[in-house]
């Protein structure tokens, strides 16, 4: 009965109720981050995988270089840094920032290497054809290539969905900040709401692996 205690404390529909509000503002940050992120991820690897002179090395710097740096640097510059030079945003605002500077890198690359997978024999036949170059990456590359994309572009949103949780630092009142409220109450909550907590992000990112596999079969 001792070790039941703590779970029947704190699975009250008020913390239950506490802890779904966090999780709704951890789908609402993933939500937006995963649009805003794949739009402007997909832009930037195509126009990579065009090779348009300057413009094709310059992304690719800016893109290797975000790749390369902590995601909690960017959340921490976002919130703290850019207010010193007049950019200020709620907490809400600078994770989905933050989220969506480092997702839309990390797509991009995935994107432009989706696109290069594809056998440039494709390409030469789309073009001899009478295809434009725009018409035979819409019609001819793309859709080839989105099927060898679906599975890391699904894993990145589920990595994306759980990189939420570093928001926590700027207070942003998500799962991971309210789950750290219950259990800062009483050291004997900590398992309770770290299960509660796991479950949640378990389900929604098991949904989306079931997702991105039927996607994969469908396009097969």
């Amino acid at each position: 009965m001792d070790f039941l205690a703590p779970f029947i404390e704190v699975y009250t529909p008020e913390h239950l109720k506490f802890l779904l509000h966090g999780f709704w503002i951890t789908i609402q940050v993933a939500a937006i981050s995963i649009v805003l992120s794949f739009i402007i991820g997909a832009v930037v690897g195509t126009l990579r995988y065009a090779k348009i002179p300057v413009l094709s090395q310059v992304l690719a710097v800016i893109v290797e270089t975000i790749r390369n740096l902590p995601l909690l640097l960017i959340i921490f510059f976002t919130y703290f840094a850019l207010p010193e030079v007049g950019i200020e945003m709620s907490e809400m605002t600078a994770a989905i920032a933050a989220l969506t500077v480092f997702e839309s890198a990390m797509l991009s690359e995935i994107i432009r290497s989706g696109l290069n997978s594809i056998e440039k024999g494709q390409v030469e036949a789309a073009r001899s054809s009478g295809l434009s170059y725009i018409h035979s990456l819409r019609y001819v590359i793309m859709p080839q290539a989105l099927r060898r994309m679906i599975p890391p572009i699904v894993s990145q949103f589920i990595s994306l969905l759980k990189d939420t949780s570093l928001a926590v630092v700027i207070a942003l009142p998500e799962l991971m900040h309210n789950t750290q409220i219950i259990y800062a109450q009483k050291e004997s909550y900590v398992y309770p709401a770290f299960i509660i907590a796991a479950l949640m992000y378990f389900i929604v990112n098991y949904a989306l692996s079931i997702l991105a596999r039927r996607l994969e079969a469908k396009h097969t």
